[in-house]
C-alpha cells in the first residue's frame, strides 16, 4: 500500500453518524432517532412492492420516466425538469459533482444537514461554515460569505436538526443576491410537513439559479427505499443527468415511491397526527422544563441547561429503552433531537425526561 493516499481532503472527511437503532441489553426499544414516519409507508406502496418482487431480475428504467411523471402530477411540475437520486442526498452529490470543485467554496449554516460539508470535501471543494441566528438560517450572514469562489449554496428548510424554517421573502432575497456563478439549494427533506408549502417549486421555476430537492424518507415513510428526487432550471438538469448512473434507482423502490406518492390519503393523516403530536410533545417538554424552538418537521429540538445535563438524559433514556440523536456534531452540544413518534412514544419520552428532570438517573 505504500504510495497509494487518497485524493487530498479526503481524509478530512469525518464519518457520518446515522442515528442509533439499538441499545445494548435492551430487546424492545422505541426508536425516535432517525427522524421516520411512526405509522410506516402507505399499504399502497406494500402491496406494489410485493407485486414487483418477481421482476427482480429485469433492470429498471434509466429515464425513471413514470415516477417522474406521477411526482410532476401530483406537485404541478414539469417532469423534464425532474431528476431522480437515491435519497435526495444522491441528488446533493449530483449537484457537488458538477457544480464544484478545488478551489471553489459551498456555504452552508452552522447546524445545517451534515451532508453539506461531507459532500463538499468530497470533491475538494472547501466548506464554508455561515452562523446562524438563535438556531434559525440568516440571510445576511449567507450573502455576507458569498464571494466569486462560491458556487453552492446549500440551505435545509425546514432544518435539520432546529426544525427551523425561513419564509419565502427571505428565500427570494437571498436567491437574488447571489453571485452570478451560485446555484442556491432548497433541501426539503421536511417540506411535506409544512401544510400549503411547495418546498421552493415556484422560485425554482422563476430563476435560473435556484435548485430544490425532496425525499420519500420521511412523510411517505421509505427510508428504507431510498428515493429522492429534484427540480431546477433544464439546464441544471441536463448537467446532472450527465453524472447520474443510469441504473441508479431499482425497480422495487420507483413502484414504491410513486404508490406511496399516490396514496394521498396516508399522506395527509400523517402529516396531521404529527402536527398534532408534534405540538403535544413540545409542550409537555416545556412543562418539564426541556424548552425547543417552533418546529416544522417531525421532530423537536429539546434544549437542556448544559451539554452534561443533555448528556444525563440521552443516557438515562437509553436505559428505558427510548432513543433519540445527540446533535454535538451539529454544534448543538446541549440539545437533543426527539422524532416525533406516535401517540404511546411521545408520551412514553416525555413521562420519562419528566422522571429524568425531577431528578431520576
Amino acid at each position: 500500500m505504500a504510495g497509494i493516499e487518497p485524493r487530498p481532503g479526503i481524509m478530512d472527511i469525518a464519518l457520518y453518524v446515522g442515528g442509533k437503532s439499538r441499545v445494548e441489553g435492551v430487546s424492545n426499544v422505541i426508536k425516535l432517532s432517525s427522524n421516520e414516519n411512526p405509522f410506516g409507508p402507505s399499504p399502497a406502496a406494500q402491496e406494489a412492492v410485493r407485486r414487483v418482487v418477481h421482476e427482480m431480475h429485469r433492470y429498471p428504467s434509466t429515464d425513471h420516466a413514470e415516477l417522474r411523471q406521477a411526482i410532476a402530477e401530483v406537485h404541478g411540475l414539469e417532469a423534464e425538469r425532474i431528476i431522480l437520486g437515491v435519497g435526495s442526498d444522491e441528488v446533493l452529490q449530483f449537484l457537488a459533482q458538477a457544480y464544484a470543485g478545488p478551489g471553489d467554496e459551498v456555504i452552508h449554516t452552522e447546524h445545517g444537514f451534515a451532508m453539506y460539508e461531507i459532500l463538499a470535501r468530497a470533491v475538494g471543494a472547501t466548506p464554508v461554515e455561515v452562523a446562524e441566528t438563535e438556531r434559525v438560517v440568516s440571510v445576511d450572514n449567507i450573502l455576507a460569505a458569498c464571494n466569486e469562489r462560491t458556487r453552492l449554496v446549500f440551505i435545509a428548510n425546514p432544518n435539520n436538526p432546529t426544525g427551523t424554517m425561513i419564509g419565502l421573502a427571505e428565500i427570494e432575497r437571498l436567491a437574488e443576491n447571489l453571485p452570478p456563478q451560485a446555484i442556491l439549494v432548497l433541501d426539503g427533506a421536511y417540506a411535506e410537513y409544512v401544510e400549503g408549502y411547495d418546498g421552493g417549486a415556484r422560485l425554482v421555476e422563476a430563476r435560473g439559479n435556484v435548485f430544490m430537492t425532496r425525499t420519500f424518507s420521511k412523510l411517505y415513510g421509505l427510508g428504507g427505499m431510498r428515493v429522492g428526487w429534484g427540480y431546477g432550471p433544464q439546464e441544471i438538469i441536463d448537467v446532472l443527468n450527465r453524472v447520474r448512473q443510469p441504473f441508479n434507482l431499482s425497480n422495487v423502490a420507483l413502484v414504491a415511491a410513486e404508490a406511496a406518492l399516490r396514496d394521498t390519503a396516508h399522506v395527509e393523516k400523517s402529516r396531521e397526527d404529527n402536527t398534532r403530536l408534534r405540538a403535544w410533545l413540545a409542550e409537555a417538554l416545556a412543562e418539564h422544563g426541556v424548552p425547543s424552538d417552533a418546529s416544522t418537521a417531525n421532530f423537536v429540538l429539546a434544549r437542556f441547561a448544559s451539554a452534561d445535563e443533555a448528556g444525563a438524559c440521552d443516557a438515562y433514556l437509553q436505559k428505558q429503552g427510548i432513543i433519540v440523536r445527540r446533535v454535538t456534531g451539529y454544534g448543538l452540544p446541549a440539545a437533543l433531537r426527539i422524532t416525533v413518534g406516535d401517540e404511546a412514544s411521545c408520551r412514553r419520552v416525555a413521562h420519562c425526561i419528566g422522571l429524568f428532570k425531577a431528578g431520576e438517573r
